[in-house]
Parts: C-alpha cells; structure tokens; sequence
C-alpha cells in the first residue's frame, strides 16, 4: 500500500511541475507595453473624455514608465484627440511613442477600398507631426469583397500607406499593423492572415512593421484559440527572422480575460496593447495592471526595472476614477478596494499586494475572521484601548455567527458597523470611538434626508424640554418622540435599560451624538430603506433593542 501511494506522489509531483513549466515563458519575457488608456477607457462611456481628463490619464501612465501610447483614432469629424495630439506636441513630448490608429483607406463602397486617397488618419498625423502609426486591417468577410479585391491587392495597399509613412511621416516612422478581426478570420479563412504576415515578414528589413497587433474584441474565444493563432504568426515571423512585436489585446465577457492575455504571452506574444485599467468597450478589457502583476508574482524582474510597477496600482485607480467619476469596483483584483484585505487570518501571503503597492491591508470582517483579526481592526479604526482584548474580540466572533444563523446579514467592516458590534458584544463605545463614528459621512442625498426628518422629528420634541437647542432630550422626551412604539410601559425596567443603551455617557440625558450613531448605522446596513417610519423601525429593532438585551445581560 505504501509503495502505492509513493507511486502516486512520485507521478504526481512530476504532473504537477509540467503542468507549471510554461509558465516559465512569463518569468523570463521581456513585456513590451503599448498602453491604450487614453483611447479604451473613454469607450461605452456616457460621458467621453475632455482636454483635461485626457491629460491626467496621459500623466498617469506616464508614471508608470509607459514610454508607448496610444494617443488617438483619428476620424473625418475634428474630435479631442485632434486637439490634444497638437498640445501635445506644443509641449515638447517626443513623438517616438506616441502611437495613433488609422484605417488603410480613405472610404469603402460596395465593400472596395479607395485605394488612391490618402486615409484621413496618416494625413492627420503628417499635419500633427506624428510618426508612429497602427493600420487596422479587416480580413474577415464582413468589410471587403475578396473576390473582386483580393489579398494580394490588400498586400500592395499595405505596402503602398507603409512606404507612404516612411517618405511623408518621418524616415523614423514606425509602423505596426492590427488585425482588428482575428476571431472572425481564423476560424474559415486563416490563409488570408497567412498570406498578409507572409507578405510584411518578406518587405525589406527597413520597412518590416516595428509591429503586429491583433485583440479579442468580444471575449468569446478561449484562451487556447487565441494561443494558437499566436503560434502560427510568430512561426512566419520566426522563419523569416522578423523580430518585430507581437502584441495582443483581449475584452472581458465570461471571465477568461486575464487568463487569455497570459494565454497568448506564453504562446508567442511579447506585449500587450491595454489600458491600466480595466474600464473599455463592452464589460471592458484585461488591464495591464493585472497583467504586470501575474508576471511580477511568477517572479518576472525584467518588468520590475523596465516599469514602475509599484505605481501601477494607483494609476489604475485614478484613470478608472477619471474615466468614471467612480473608484473601480472594489473586488477588481489587483486594483479594487479588496484586492489587499486579510481574509482568513493575519498572515501574509507568499506574494503580497499590499506589501508591493507599500500599502497597509486592512483586515476585513467576515465571518471567516479569527479573534485576532477582529482585535486589530479594531486597534486600525479605534486605536489602542484596554477593552480591545481577546475576550472581547471573541464575544464580536459569536455575535457575527449569531447574526448569520439568524439571518442578519450585516457589515463589521466600517467604523459604524465595528462599533455596533463591539456595543452589542458588551463593550462601552468610548468618547474616541463615538467621535470616530460621529465622522462618518453618509452617502447619498436619500440617506442624508431621512436622518434629517428624524432630526426635524427631534427638534419639535426639544421645544418641549425644560433647555432647548442643547443637541439633548430629556428622557420623557425622547420616549414620547421615539421609544414609545417599542416600549409601552414608561417607567418600567426594560425601557430603563433600553436608556442605558443610548446613554452612553450615564447623565440621564440622550444625545443627539449618541442616537445619530444607530441612525447612521441603520442607514449604512439598510441602504434602501424607504421612509422615516421604516429607518425608526430598523434602529430600534435590530440595533437599539439588541443593545438593550446586552445591557440587560451585562447585569445579571
């Protein structure tokens, strides 16, 4: 049985470093970055980008070492990207990398190509002063008639527009051409993309492209599809010893973007054409971010010298910010706002996000969380506090398994939903905590109305005390107000602890502080209650009461 089992490891550890093994490809690639930023991000927008967004993103990738950009698709219309191409080049940035689209011609009727017009975009860039240029190409059925404009006549337009750059652009321009319809052609006409690479791979050294490109524009192909059609173009590029680029670009649909790009990159390619981000058309593309950091974490140094890599967490946070007016979602890996939390416990992982981005992790509360890790978030929100020990922690750990064997789902993470536990697990929430929670800004004009009806509610009930405009109710008061619904015996001893619960500091009187903190509370863990009634109903019940049963409890 034992030598059975040895067997097993032996073939087993053997499977397992084969399996692995291609990943050496990426530990070793020298990544060449074409970023999109400026262009992918502004796509399916509602609101495009402006003079000054364009800018901020430019800087932004600047930051992170791209020396490559994409900075327009020039059309018929005069857009921004005209105007800012031109600042752009009134400011003195070096032209050698900064890359537009053009189409190979100027118009197409009855799916025939203008073949004497010189196209709109390489006539804008000889009036801007740009030299470095991406044809996009169509060889699927969809654009052009093949049977009356055939590849070899798609071959000599090529030729034609690129030997234009050269004499009309600059003797240094640069020139790479994009397969916009790969997914589209390979399946039933391959040949045709053959027959192009063949041609380029045979120009003269001086005028071979400085580069290919081709994406996945729907994210419908499988990441070994699109790892095939790789091999085969950097086999015609290989066997005619043409060192150009090959870069590849993959949208998101079904979850297999990130995995395609790295897909690609083991099979052939050697750089990616992306936005740091992952905003873009459709449910947007797979970000260079993420991918940088799938080498770094294979353990690829040549990206950690050529990139600022630690920066690019942050870039992608600020372009997915000016693109959207929003911060990314925040279980966006590498880049979300959960992309760097502690989990399951306090120890950090092999290869560590926050660590490498020099940021803190917070720990995030859920019901997989150790007593330990209740115990420093609180020290993170709170500071230090005698309280803060393990024994309390621990009570915080069984209320949150309480909660969700009941139901209750709530939230632990925030100053108001850590500082309601901590109450309800018996603790007393402290002049610094409640001025923590007191600071916590609720989001939305619906959240902010409702708790100012209650206060409207709370001001007519404060005429009645014997000192008005003091942020304070007098007990009656604010059982008439508020209490009574839930509490239908004044003096009895249940409303009394119900008291003690929001009197947090023991003087017999309510604070406006100390119940604007169950408000706030209900309307973080409720968002979508509806009405004044409802936001009373949920404080008192499910945050009020439940305090008041520890209380209760604290004094038996």
């Amino acid at each position: 049985m034992a030598s059975k089992i040895q067997q097993m490891v032996s073939s087993y550890t053997k499977d397992a470093a084969k399996a692995v093994e291609k990943y050496q490809v990426l530990r070793d690639l020298d990544l060449f970055v074409l970023d999109n930023s400026i262009r992918e991000s502004t796509v399916g927008q509602l609101r495009g980008h402006t003079m000054e967004s364009k800018w901020a993103i430019y800087d932004e990738v600047r930051k992170c070492g791209f020396n490559h950009t994409i900075v327009a698709a020039f059309s018929h219309s005069t857009r921004v990207d005209d105007d800012f191409c031109k600042q752009l080049m009134k400011r003195g940035e070096d032209p050698e990398g900064l890359w537009a689209f053009s189409e190979i011609t100027k118009g197409i009727k009855q799916k025939l190509p203008d073949t004497e017009n010189v196209p709109v975009g390489i006539r804008k860039m000889k009036e801007i002063g740009l030299h470095c240029v991406i044809m996009e190409i169509d060889l699927g059925d969809g654009v052009y008639d093949f049977e009356k404009f055939t590849i070899k006549d798609m071959c000599a337009l090529l030729n034609k527009w690129n030997e234009w750059c050269y004499q009309n652009l600059s003797p240094k321009a640069k020139v790479m051409f994009s397969f916009r319809d790969l997914p589209d052609t390979m399946p039933e006409h391959s040949g045709r993309v053959f027959e192009v690479m063949s041609f380029l791979a045979n120009l003269p050294a001086n005028r071979r492209p400085f580069g290919i490109l081709f994406e996945e524009p729907r994210g419908k192909s499988l990441p070994e599809e699109c790892g095939v059609w790789t091999r085969y173009i950097r086999k015609i590029m290989d066997d005619n010893d043409w060192k150009g680029h090959l870069l590849i670009h993959v949208h998101e649909k079904f979850g297999l973007g990130d995995i395609t790009a790295l897909q690609v990159l083991m099979d052939g390619a050697d750089g990616i054409w992306a936005s740091v981000c992952a905003e873009g058309a459709s449910m947007g593309n797979s970000p260079s971010c993420v991918t940088l950091m799938n080498l770094i974490r294979l353990g690829n140094k040549k990206v950690l010298k050529k990139f600022n890599c630690t920066y690019l967490r942050e870039a992608a946070i600020n372009v997915t910010i000016t693109s959207t007016g929003r911060e990314p979602h925040i279980k966006q890996p590498v880049f979300g706002a959960r992309a760097i939390d502690f989990v399951y416990d306090l120890l950090p992982e092999e290869f560590d996000l926050a660590s490498f981005f020099g940021e803190k992790a917070p720990v995030r509360i859920t019901t997989m969380a150790s007593k330990e890790m209740i115990q420093r978030r609180l020290g993170e929100l709170f500071g230090d506090e005698p309280q803060f020990t393990l024994d309390i922690a621990n009570q915080m750990k069984e209320l949150i398994l309480k909660d969700l064997r009941s139901g209750r789902k709530e939230e632990y993470m925030s100053k108001v939903g850590l500082a309601l536990l901590f109450d309800r697990a018996g603790g007393t929430l402290s002049a610094n905590m409640r001025d923590a929670v007191d600071s916590f800004e609720l989001r939305g004009p619906h959240a902010q109305n409702l708790i100012a009806q209650v206060r409207e509610i709370w001001d007519e009930w404060d005429l009645k005390d014997d000192v008005q405009g003091d942020e304070m109710l007098q007990f009656d008061s604010f059982y008439n107000g508020f209490m009574a619904p839930y509490f239908s015996c004044y003096r009895c001893n249940d409303t009394k602890k119900a008291l003690q619960a929001i009197d947090m500091d023991s003087d017999g009187m309510v604070d406006w502080n100390e119940f604007e903190l169950y408000l706030k509370w209900a309307m973080h863990q409720y968002p979508n209650t509806e009405d004044v009634d409802s936001l009373l109903d949920i404080t008192f019940r499910k945050g009020l009461i439940p305090a008041m049963q520890d209380e209760f409890l604290k004094t038996q």
